[in-house]
Formats: structure tokens, sequence, C-alpha cells
């Protein structure tokens, strides 16, 4: 693997130290994945073209573009909101583009995001790309599959041993573009604590590695290495699509505690479909 196919970024601005990492997989397919890497906004995303359906790769770079142009100087609040009207705008706009495509023409995109100011982080979602929280060695899962395989596991039709390599793994329940009249996100906020990390990334690394494989990796030395995951998931011979973005949380760099409750209250009170709270369990000993 040569350098120019690994394509990395990494970013740095106040509390957070991020990385992205993307490659197409070792099937010599097109990648149809995407980011957005702005620490400078407390914003970053994974989107991934929904496989099966047509131009995925359009479908992924329409929501990474819109994030990547979100305005700078917006308070904590102003940036989730500002979120949300351009996620809606991208699935009104690819429903249009399908459609004009013809019938049963589906161009659409997972899309997973977090917003972050100081210790509180916000996270959105639509499909089966993951966030998860890393915290004193031990990794959380944010995020909830939106995907047919999942709905068979939480009604006790599978069990979660069985959904992996499941024959219907790919079936995408919700996406950007889906075939519905509104965009329905999940929300998940959440409170930092000194040396957490997050991650984003799409399903090409978590069907190619172990979340047990992914903790170990989270927990080297650096800022949790986005590159080292790619590359063991090209290493397992990943045929998907893979990304990746880190983010580390460095508290020494954080506003005072007015400014943060401030902050992070925005992030946490913006109206969502769906929110609840992430409590990791705590550090281990």
């Amino acid at each position: 693997m040569s350098n120019r196919e690994l394509e990395q970024h990494v970013a740095q601005a106040g509390c957070f130290h991020s990385r992205a990492a993307t490659h197409a997989g070792t099937a010599n397919r097109l990648n149809e994945d995407a980011y957005v890497n702005r620490p400078d906004l407390g914003l970053w995303a994974v989107a991934d073209g929904a496989g099966g359906h047509e131009s995925g790769e359009v479908a992924s770079a329409e929501v990474a573009g819109l994030l990547q142009t979100v305005g700078e100087g917006l308070s904590a609040g102003e940036v989730l909101l500002e979120v949300r009207s351009r996620l809606e705008g991208a699935h009104a706009r690819l429903r249009k583009m399908a459609s004009a495509r013809g019938a049963g023409v589906m161009v659409a995109t997972t899309v997973v995001v977090v917003l972050a100011r100081d210790e509180h982080f916000a996270c959105l979602w639509a499909g089966d790309s993951r966030a998860y929280l890393w915290r004193g060695h031990a990794l959380t899962r944010i995020t909830r599959d939106h995907t047919l395989v999942q709905a068979m596991v939480e009604s006790g039709e599978i069990t979660e041993a069985e959904s992996f390599g499941h024959p219907q793994g790919n079936v995408i329940t919700n996406a950007i573009g889906a075939d519905n009249d509104f965009l329905e996100l999940e929300k998940r906020t959440g409170q930092l604590m000194p040396g957490d990390r997050l991650l984003l990334c799409s399903d090409g690394l978590f069907k190619a590695i172990s979340e047990e494989q992914v903790a170990e990796l989270l927990s080297g030395d650096g800022d949790g290495g986005a590159e080292r995951l790619v590359i063991a998931a090209l290493a397992a011979q990943a045929t998907d699509n893979i990304t990746v973005v880190t983010i580390a949380f460095d508290a020494s760099q954080r506003l005072t505690s007015s400014e943060a409750e401030r902050a992070g209250a925005s992030i946490a009170t913006a109206p969502e479909v769906t929110e609840y709270t992430v409590e990791p369990g705590p550090k281990p000993a």
C-alpha cells in the first residue's frame, strides 16, 4: 500500500486534536466514503455512500461538502441547528436527484456526526456508520445501527453473535436520501473527561476488525491513530471502503467552567428526534 492510497488529514484547535484516514479497501473499488475534520468548529463527520445504490459517492460528498462549509463564529447550539438544517437539505436534494433518474432509483448515504464544545458533545446519525467513546481503555459504542440485522437483534430474532456476517447485513433502514419524506436522526449527548477519545467510522472498519482490536489500537501511543485502524482493517483484507476519524480531548485547553456549561447546554438541549445521554462504565482501576 502506497501513501497515495491512504488519504490522511490532521487538525487541531482548542481542546481537540483530530485525525482522519480513508482508503477504498482491498477490492479495487471506488471509495464512496467522505469525512469532515473541523476541530475549529467542534464538528466531525463520516458519510458512507449506501452500498448497492447508484452514485453513493455523490451522496456522501454532498453531505460532507455541506457540513464542511458550516461558517465560523457560531455558538454550539447554532452549529447543531445548522448541521441539522444542512442534513435535511441534503436529504431533500438527494431524493429529488434520485426521482429525476427514474422509478426505483435511490441516491443515499449514511452519516454520523459529532459536535463538541469543551466537555460536552452531541452525536447525530442515520444509518450504520458508527461513533464510539474510548475511556480508560474501555470502548463504548455511542450509536445504534439503523439496519435490518440490528432490528432483528433487538426483536430477539437473532443473537448479537449471529448478526456478524449475516447475509442481510448490508440492508440499511435509515439514511440521508432514503425513501422517507422526512429525515429522522437519532441523537446522543454526553460529557467528556480528560484523556477521552471519540471515534467515528464507516462500516468497513468494524466489519473487518473486532471492537476489542479497535480498543487496543486506540490505546496506543499518540492521539488515537486513525491511520493505525485503517491499516489494521486493510491487513484483515477489508473489501469495503474504510474511513476513520479519531478525536482526542485535551482538557488543559478547555474554556472556563461557566463558558463550558453554556456551550454544553446549547449542544444538549437543541431539539432532535431522539435524545439520550451516554453513560460509559467507570474507568478501570
